[in-house]
């Protein structure tokens, strides 16, 4: 196998983070590539090919962040993008586990196989996974990814994976896992949250985040005006009646 170039642009580094991996202290790599077009993502410069290298970080990049800031950070964040389809994933958890880093995977929940391959590899198996849990499974296919819904046929091949992703996740350690949904106006109703908050174990640790409106795939989501803070506060409540462990973050 040829080995990947490490200096090379591959995603965002932030280099400190107190919130994105929980009760620790971590830095975060973003890297680019996804299989998704949720279009309500502000991410966009790592999920569409733009000609954006100069703000890139490289590979490289974050070992030296690493190594600099090793007994000072405890954990690195794996997000994206989708790390699950991106070759540098691996590479990253090698290395920190080289350097006694925890390691968080973020996930968008539609790649079973991916995952499993990860879950069952004890060189490669995160310490937690987050799974981002974007609407009701059987939505997935005409909100998140229109194009590969007409390629498909069927909204079955989404809600499948995306059910599978949950069971995947389900199975590790209750402080091993989250799930995360941004709370879009049109994605996210009191129906969906019924509707996923089933799928869930009772011990889920829910987390919610309001919706951005800003710099989205779809443009038109920047029209779109996010919950006010009333209504976002109902349907978090809500949600907490069905999942216990549901939170605004």
């Amino acid at each position: 196998m040829a080995t990947l170039p490490l200096d090379k642009p591959a995603g965002v580094l932030v280099k400190t983070t107190c919130v994105d991996f929980p009760g620790i202290v971590a830095g975060s790599f973003f890297l680019k590539g996804c299989n998704l077009r949720c279009p309500y993502c502000y991410n966009t410069g790592l999920v569409i090919e733009t000609d954006q290298s100069e703000k890139l970080n490289t590979v490289q990049e974050l070992f030296d962040h690493m190594e600099k800031r090793q007994g000072i950070l405890s954990g690195i964040v794996i997000s994206g993008g989708e790390p699950l389809i991106n070759p540098y994933t691996p590479l990253i958890i090698k290395k920190a586990r080289e350097l006694n880093y925890k390691v968080k995977l973020d996930t968008n929940g539609t790649l079973p196989d991916e995952l499993e391959v990860f879950l069952n590899d004890k060189d490669l198996r995160p310490d937690f996974v987050a799974m981002d849990y974007k609407t009701s499974p059987a939505r997935y296919a005409s909100t998140m990814c229109p194009a590969f819904s007409s390629l498909f046929g069927n909204t079955e091949f989404f809600e499948k994976k995306v059910l599978k992703c949950i069971e995947l996740v389900s199975s590790l350690p209750q402080e091993a896992r989250e799930w995360r949904t941004v709370m879009v106006p049109g994605l996210i109703t009191k129906e969906d949250l019924k509707i996923m908050a089933s799928y869930l174990p009772q011990d889920a640790s829910w987390q919610f985040a309001q919706f951005m409106n800003g710099n989205c795939i779809d443009p038109s989501y920047n029209n779109l005006d996010p919950y006010t803070d009333a209504e976002l506060q109902e349907l978090v409540s809500f949600a907490k009646t069905l999942i216990p462990g549901a939170e605004l973050r």
